[in-house]
């Protein structure tokens, strides 16, 4: 029986919400070369994804995270699939901009996270962890409790895991980069001998490049 990590990596491959060219790699906005790209805000554009996604993810915060009495969204790529989860759970809700706001009232939070909320955070993907753990320190200063993270993808990235185990955030993600992997094998995505270049990249992708 598949797991569930596999099961999303496959309905993610197949939208193209993940896609991988080992030959002809991608530039991050990092910078970065990168056989890899993810864009999971294009499941939003099909229904049975999203609504999988969606009930995946609230399965999770039920399940792991039950004291969360808020959710809040990673801007941009979380704030809908996190407002559906709030909905869903009947919970409050806001979403946390990567900057402040350069007019009116400056918000770095948008909506209404009350002081001494228990809040789970909902983002969409997972690298370094940078821009999600950024979000966790302004729930933070706003006087809440981050109870958890729950996402849709990581690359499982050793850098992103330190980040988050010294953040004292505890992180569930619905599937990851080895399942991935695994699903875009069997499905014919990529060949066997792909397989060494994704799996090399992982390690460092800072100075990784593409094999001539």
């Amino acid at each position: 029986m598949k797991q569930l990590d596999t099961i999303l990596a496959e309905k993610l491959l197949k939208i193209s919400a993940i896609k991988l060219q080992p030959g002809n790699p991608f530039v991050w906005a990092s910078g970065w070369n990168s056989p890899i790209y993810t864009d999971n805000r294009v499941t939003l554009s099909y229904p049975e994804v999203r609504s999988f996604i969606k009930v995946e993810l609230c399965r999770q915060i039920l399940e792991r995270f039950p004291e969360a009495n808020a959710v809040a969204g990673v801007a941009t790529g979380a704030i809908a699939q996190g407002a559906l989860v709030a909905d869903t759970l009947g919970l409050p809700y806001a979403y946390v901009r990567s900057t402040p706001k350069d007019h009116g009232l400056e918000n770095l939070i948008e909506g209404d996270l009350r002081p001494g909320s228990k809040v789970v955070v909902v983002e969409d993907l997972i690298s370094t962890g940078g821009s999600s753990l950024k979000a966790v320190a302004a729930i933070r200063a706003a006087g809440c409790e981050v109870v958890g993270m729950v996402a849709m993808f990581s690359y499982g990235f050793p850098v992103a895991q330190k980040a988050f185990k010294d953040a004292g955030v505890e992180l569930v993600t619905l599937s990851n980069y080895n399942a991935m992997l695994d699903a875009a094998l069997n499905t014919n995505y990529i060949r066997e001998e792909d397989l060494e270049t994704l799996r090399e990249w992982r390690k460092d992708p800072s100075i990784w490049t593409a094999k001539k």
